[in-house]
């Protein structure tokens, strides 16, 4: 029992801030807002911009001025800020999170 409960404890404390991140749907981003998104590196653009894919859909990620830290087929979750201009939509990557857990935070200088 005592097992039990720390292990439960345990993943708790691991999973919380994770279960607390709500994931929004590419399809569902909307201009103006933070969003947590989850997906699949589908190309690289350029040095600081790649497109993330999920079942919804693709979406221009921005990470200037950095250079771009995954490979295409990475599985990441990224949190930023939809632009709100016209034209496609892009996200501003604030940061992203590799499927190992790694945490990248990007330095934002141009916004």
């Amino acid at each position: 029992m005592k097992k039990t409960l720390l292990t439960l404890a345990t993943i708790i404390a691991i999973a919380g801030p994770v279960l607390a991140q709500s994931i929004t749907t590419i399809a569902d981003a909307q201009r103006g807002t933070m969003v947590t998104l989850q997906g699949t590196v589908d190309r690289i653009t350029d040095e600081d911009e790649f497109h993330l894919r999920d079942a919804s859909g693709w979406i221009e990620v921005d990470v200037g001025p950095n250079w771009v830290p995954v490979e295409v087929g990475e599985q990441v979750t990224l949190q930023g800020f939809v632009d709100d201009d016209f034209g496609p939509r892009e996200v501003y990557a604030r940061s992203l999170t590799r499927a190992d857990g790694t945490v990248i935070t990007f330095d934002r200088r141009d916004d």
